[in-house]
């Protein structure tokens, strides 16, 4: 059931259901929202007022690159085996797998804070990822995008130039997404603007939040 058309045309039914045109529909996606925002755009343009890509590349191995050749290397290595075997092994419900990401990924690439002061909605979003989905789609690893998995060989930048709404790249400093790459997309999209977050991670809407909404505000007015 968990495929990319299945996604988007749930999105398409939520439109209908809302009676949202032309003069009223901006769809914002984040991280996997944004690969959906992408297949959302190519696959009905028309009732697109605009829509944002949010800390999301368009290509997975190119994000597997970087994972691969940027942020692993910089990471505790004895922790990224230990990370990487529990992995292997299928144990990313240990209690231990969360432990070593959030001391030595999460704190520098998905939220630049300490976790136990992540705001709640982060929390609870956390809290309920449906690893069932998660990993039939990602695969069980936070580093990357497994070779086995239905997004592994994702890839829309050589499709972004036939996206003709006004769009929003949002990329930031320290995001697990390469944020060059997230620039280079702006530059295909006919409409294409983007946003650099200096201070932001994989969430900049809370580690660099007045940039972050003062430039998606700013779309958004200009829509």
């Amino acid at each position: 059931m968990w495929e990319l058309d299945r996604f988007v045309d749930e999105v398409e039914q939520v439109r209908h259901a809302l009676g949202l045109e032309r003069d009223s529909f901006v769809l914002y996606g984040q991280s996997w929202g944004g690969i959906l925002a992408i297949e959302y755009a190519l696959a009905h343009p028309d009732p697109l007022k605009g829509f944002v890509i949010s800390n999301m590349m368009s290509d997975a191995p190119a994000y597997n690159a970087y994972a691969q050749d940027v942020l692993k290397p910089t990471m505790d290595q004895d922790a990224l085996s230990e990370i990487e075997a529990l992995e292997a092994t299928g144990e990313i419900e240990n209690p231990r797998y969360m432990e070593l990401l959030n001391e030595h990924h999460y704190v520098h690439h998905v939220l630049r804070m300490p976790v136990e002061d992540w705001p709640n909605p982060v929390q609870r979003a956390f809290a309920a990822i449906n690893p069932g989905i998660y990993v039939s789609m990602q695969g069980p690893s936070e580093l990357g995008i497994s070779q086995d998995s239905k997004l592994a060989q994702w890839s829309r930048f050589d499709d972004l130039s036939s996206i003709e709404v006004p769009a929003l790249v949002i990329g930031a400093r320290y995001d697990t997404m390469d944020p060059a790459h997230m620039e280079k997309m702006a530059e295909p999209l006919p409409l294409g603007r983007y946003l650099y977050c200096p201070e932001g991670s994989h969430l900049a809407m809370y580690d660099d939040q007045r940039r972050y909404f003062s430039g998606l505000v700013d779309f958004l007015r200009g829509l």
